[in-house]
């Protein structure tokens, strides 16, 4: 008896031309660290009184299907989920580098379809309009960068062979947590400790009436834009910023060379006014829980700008 193995496991995914409705083309296999992205269905307790201390059989709740993927940040792959969770990017560039740009704030948003395989059983799940709600990156000062993506799909297919065709790859170039930076209106920010940014679409789930159980659709509302500094107490530069309610730019990326680059720019951020805690000998620590909101000026709260060697993410 065959027993499945995430060394084995496989995620392919594809851009869906109808929300809802997989691809039949050759999909692209993504390289990923985990994933609980499937579908479940609860049980409801009965509620039926006279038949007993025993209780009647419980009846089927509708279907769910969320999960998060953890995907690494590298140089090629992400820019397919960056255009998941923003929309397509302007490209510019006749050659490498191609400069990919994504803006926050798009009305609409692709959706994709996630076929998740363990070719041991065999089984595999096809997810179908599955749209990324949020992202949440982690900096660090060791480590690989990793960015969580949580994900809302319409429905589940489970089959015994895969329907994603040949599947296409892109050559995986990682970036390390070593290669970041972070930057105040375009200074480098000094004492982090540690950094946590989170991007939101806030989907609305269309949850009608119908008889397969699944949602109608996953639409954008309004948009967040959050994360936390843990920065040593130096100076009061950024308590200043916090106090005086000033808004500032940051940046946080990572950098490989001038062909290799990934960088966030939250155009107008807010901080609030920490509490210091002295709690020993060591170092006092402050924790900036800050927003972001849209900048008259850049006309977006966010822009992400990818410099690889791929030509296009149409």
């Amino acid at each position: 008896m065959a027993r499945a193995y995430g060394a084995n496991a496989q995620l392919l995914g594809l851009v869906e031309t109808t929300y809802g409705t997989a691809p039949t083309t050759n999909f692209i296999k993504f390289p990923f660290v985990s994933s609980d992205l499937g579908s479940e269905q609860g049980l409801i307790a009965s509620n039926l009184l006279g038949q007993g201390r025993d209780p009647a059989q419980p009846i089927r709740d509708v279907v769910k299907v969320t999960g998060n993927v953890v995907v690494p940040v590298d140089v090629r792959n992400f820019g397919h989920w960056l255009k998941t969770l923003l929309g397509t990017p302007v490209t510019t560039g006749s050659g490498t580098p191609y400069t990919h740009t994504y803006t926050s704030g798009a009305a609409t948003l692709p959706s994709l379809s996630v076929e998740v395989g363990m070719p041991e059983v065999p089984a595999y799940f096809m997810n179908s309009g599955v749209r990324v709600n949020s992202m949440q990156l982690t900096f660090a000062r060791s480590g690989a960068a990793d960015a969580t993506l949580a994900c809302i799909a319409q429905g589940e297919v489970r089959s015994t062979s895969s329907s994603g065709g040949v599947p296409t790859s892109l050559a995986l170039t990682r970036f390390n947590q070593f290669q970041g930076a972070i930057t105040k209106d375009g200074v480098q920010l000094g004492n982090v400790t540690g950094a946590q940014m989170t991007y939101s679409n806030n989907l609305a789930t269309i949850e009608t009436i119908r008889p397969d159980g699944k949602i109608d659709g996953a639409d954008p509302t309004i948009a967040a834009l959050t994360g936390t500094l843990d920065v040593r107490f130096a100076d009061t530069t950024l308590i200043d910023d916090a106090t005086n309610n000033t808004p500032v730019e940051l940046t946080f990326g990572y950098t490989i060379d001038a062909n290799h680059a990934l960088i966030f720019t939250a155009h107008e951020v807010y901080l609030p006014k920490p509490k210091l805690t002295i709690s020993g000998a060591a170092g006092v620590q402050a924790n900036f829980a800050w927003q972001a909101a849209k900048n008259a000026t850049a006309g977006n709260m966010m822009t992400v700008t990818l410099t690889n060697d791929v030509a296009s993410y149409a």
